[in-house]
């Protein structure tokens, strides 16, 4: 794999470690500015409608920008969120960062997807994706476990210091290895690309998305509460079991990349599977120490083994014309999703039957997916002109 794709995955890195980083510093964030924990958990679904807004209007505004001019304007933007989030004084000026912030996001990915793509051989594709999103699992396995540590001991404003610090580093590796090729792609005319968007596929695909990492957020959003109320695990044991979801995540990445270049139909829906019957087993070891770190890892996997099988599906059914603005609505997708997400785990949490019932209450968000995947491949069966 060239260098550029480590580049990538480095953004990656940096962008995901301020998506997740909130989730180890809730019952920190909640107490320093006088709100409760849904409420705290709230910034997750903030940061992720910013992402879904914001994933398709940068797109646009960006689309004639070099590729690589585009991810470092970005990046940018990234860093200077995170600094705004560093010196917030209220919980809604630390919101308004968090939308700054989640700005860059959906667009990065997005356009990264495509210059992934674009680097390696057509069997490679997915595999590509994968290494890229790597940093996003990275991120969770070192970034966000740090950050809670860091936050533990130096304060959550601390964590969101260091995390503009990543992202000055990414920029700087952006600068110096995405090559100067990716400065000479045209964009596609912009009525082909708002056509993308009226094919049945891409809108099932999206769905789809949005549903797979919808029920995750439900949990992973309230990991942290999950691990010390139902588990028993004190406030300092959290750090290291979100080391081992991290684990999870990296390998189920790699995983579900490998498994989509060997057959993108099968890994959609085996993946979907593997997701709905875990997060239904953990809504009962999650009531046990062992159980819950047995069920921190495979949630992991199990969650991100769907990410390069969602995001080649959405981007198969675009077509080469469409695909920027549908690379990018599908990360926006994926947030849409962390939004529901967390919003769901806070109803059942605030208004349900409570905090236990979370797990087996999201599990039936990604077997909704699964049913759409069916129907999905049904319906190429039966129409393919329209795939």
């Amino acid at each position: 794999m060239p260098l550029a794709l480590y580049a990538l995955t480095v953004g990656a890195f940096g962008i995901g470690v301020t998506e997740f980083i909130i989730m180890g510093l809730l019952v920190q964030v909640s107490a320093d500015l006088h709100v409760s924990i849904p409420t705290a958990g709230l910034l997750i679904t903030g940061y992720a409608l910013g992402v879904f807004v914001g994933a398709p209007i940068l797109t646009l505004l960006t689309r004639s920008l070099p590729r690589k001019t585009t991810l470092l304007v970005l990046m940018a933007i990234f860093t200077l969120g995170n600094v705004l989030a560093a010196i917030a004084p209220t919980y809604g000026i630390l919101m308004g960062a968090r939308l700054v912030t989640a700005l860059a996001h959906g667009t990065f990915f997005g356009v990264g997807s495509l210059v992934a793509v674009s680097l390696v051989p057509p069997e490679r594709k997915a595999s590509a994706i994968a290494i890229m999103f790597t940093g996003l699992t990275i991120a969770t396995l070192l970034g966000v476990p740090f950050g809670a540590w860091l936050g533990l001991a130096f304060g959550w404003r601390m964590a969101f210091w260091a995390v503009a610090g990543v992202g000055a580093l990414a920029l700087i590796v952006l600068a110096a290895l995405v090559p100067s090729a990716q400065e000479k792609v045209e964009p596609a005319p912009l009525r082909e690309e708002f056509a993308v968007l009226a094919r049945p596929q891409v809108q099932l695909g999206l769905a789809m998305t949005v549903l797979g990492f919808g029920g995750v957020f439900a949990v992973f959003t309230y990991i942290q509460p999950i691990l010390m109320e139902l588990a028993g695990f004190s406030k300092e044991a959290v750090s290291p079991i979100l080391l081992v979801f991290g684990a999870g995540l990296v390998a189920g990445n790699l995983v579900g990349g490998r498994w989509a270049d060997k057959g993108l139909n099968a890994a959609l829906v085996g993946t979907l599977v593997a997701l709905t019957v875990v997060m239904g087993a953990s809504a009962f070891t999650f009531h046990s120490q062992v159980g819950a770190v047995i069920a921190a890892f495979l949630l992991g996997a199990a969650a991100f083994a769907t990410v390069a099988p969602l995001q080649m599906r959405v981007l198969s059914q675009a077509g080469g014309a469409g695909q920027g603005l549908a690379s990018s609505l599908n990360i926006a997708a994926f947030n849409l999703g962390n939004a529901f997400g967390a919003w769901l785990g806070g109803v059942v949490i605030a208004h349900g039957p409570g905090l236990s019932a979370v797990p087996l209450i999201a599990a039936a968000v990604p077997l909704s997916a699964l049913a759409l995947a069916f129907f999905s491949l049904s319906l190429e069966r039966r129409t393919p002109a329209l795939a």
